[in-house]
């Protein structure tokens, strides 16, 4: 199973740049690149920050897939 996200569709919907994304979540800007790139499992509480900034659910943003 692969891990797909949704975060760079929402992120540039809602005009922000990597590095603000990361700022308003407390993380770092190349945490938010491998996660749009797939490289990266978030923890559940940044997946939750995640969304809460863009008002969505977890499922919303994140989906395994078959490979």
């Amino acid at each position: 199973m692969a891990l797909e996200t949704r975060i760079k569709e929402y992120r540039e919907k809602a005009g922000y740049k990597q590095s603000e994304l990361a700022e308003m979540v407390g993380a770092r800007r190349e945490t938010i690149v491998h996660l749009e790139n797939g490289r990266y499992n978030p923890s559940l509480k940044l997946a939750m920050d995640i969304a809460k900034v863009f008002g969505v659910t977890v499922e919303d943003l994140f989906m395994y897939t078959e490979e």
